[in-house]
Order: structure tokens, then C-alpha cells, then sequence
């Protein structure tokens, strides 16, 4: 009869599942998590920065009444932070010209292999590149924001303080080239065409 046609049972029956996690990440798209990789990168290095700013900016906003000279030299803190997030977009745009479409792909079973090998090499190295600069960027964000605290308001007290705890402040921010360095050696090799 027609409701129970070899056809429909096909369409309609369920896929076999998942043995092992080995199977579960050999289906998944290694365009996905390319992407997802060029997004942590800069979504986690926007977090940092933001999170920086929002520790630096309230201590220089609140030492700042007490000492109104402090508002501008400051906001040295407030731009080291934000550079955290420029270091998230240029490792996202690095790690996006690395994605590419293959014009086509091989007919053969044993070369057809060799390209989603290569695929998945590519997709795992970029994800990772992109996760290690968003987390490397969420600390250097933090960091950053912390010692930009601790200068606004040294500063705010003694001003001879400034450049002394600026120095230290450079030395936070330099966290965020560690974390590009990482992520660019992590992806130098990250290829999606043969």
C-alpha cells in the first residue's frame, strides 16, 4: 500500500546513531568550525577589551574627581585596552583568508580522503588559533584593565607614579601579541584546498 512504501520508510527512518565521539566530530562541517574559529577570535578578544575598559574606565572616572589632571594622560589605560580587541580583528581577518573553496573535489575514494583529511586539519588548526587569541585576548584585556585601575588611581595620589606603572601596564598589553604570535604559528598550516 502507499503508507507503507519502501520510499517513505526510507525518508522517514532514523539515522543510526553516534558510537563513539570520533564519529560525532568526523560529521561536523569543517567549514563550521573554521568560522566558529574566526569567531571566538574576535568575539572573546571584544569581551577582554571590554572588560578591561570597564575596570580602567570607573577607577580613572572615580579618581578623577578627586584629581581632575589624571582624565586625559589616563587614557593611555583605556586605549591599551581597546587595542585588545583590534588584536582579535586582525587575527579574525588572518584566519578567514585562510578558509577557501576547492574548485573541485576528486572522484577517487582515496584522494577524496586525502582532501577532507586535509579539510579537517584546517578547520580543527583555525578553531583552535581563533579560541587561543580570544582566550590569550580575554586575559590580556582583564590584565590590562587592572594595572590601568592601579595607574589611575597611583596617579591620582602621586603623580611621579604614572610612568612607572605605565611600564608595567606595557608589559600586561604585551600578553595580546603572545596570544596573535600563538595563533598565527597555530594556523600558518591550516589549509583547505590540496
Amino acid at each position: 500500500s502507499f503508507f507503507f512504501s519502501p520510499k517513505i520508510a526510507y525518508c522517514c527512518s532514523m539515522p543510526e546513531p553516534y558510537t563513539d565521539w570520533g564519529d560525532v566530530l568526523a560529521d561536523v562541517d569543517p567549514y563550521a568550525l573554521a568560522f566558529i574559529g574566526a569567531a571566538f577570535a574576535i568575539g572573546i578578544s571584544v569581551l577582554g577589551a571590554a572588560w578591561g575598559i570597564f575596570i580602567t574606565g570607573s577607577s580613572l572616572l572615580g579618581a578623577a574627581v578627586r584629581a581632575p589632571r589624571i582624565r586625559s594622560k589616563n587614557l593611555i589605560s583605556v586605549i591599551f585596552c581597546e587595542a585588545v580587541a583590534i588584536y582579535g580583528v586582525i587575527v579574525s581577518i588572518i584566519l578567514q583568508t585562510k578558509i577557501e573553496l576547492p574548485e573541485s573535489y576528486p572522484s577517487e575514494p582515496l584522494a577524496l580522503e586525502k582532501v577532507k583529511t586535509t579539510m579537517m586539519f584546517g578547520a580543527y588548526a583555525t578553531l583552535w588559533a581563533g579560541i587561543c587569541c580570544g582566550v590569550g585576548n580575554l586575559a590580556c584585556g582583564v590584565c590590562v584593565g587592572i594595572c590601568g585601575s592601579a595607574c589611575a588611581l597611583a596617579d591620582a595620589q602621586k603623580g611621579e607614579l604614572f610612568v612607572k606603572i605605565l611600564v608595567i601596564e606595557i608589559f600586561a598589553s604585551a600578553l595580546g601579541i603572545f596570544a596573535i604570535i600563538v595563533a598565527i604559528i597555530m594556523s600558518t598550516n591550516a589549509r583547505f584546498v590540496m
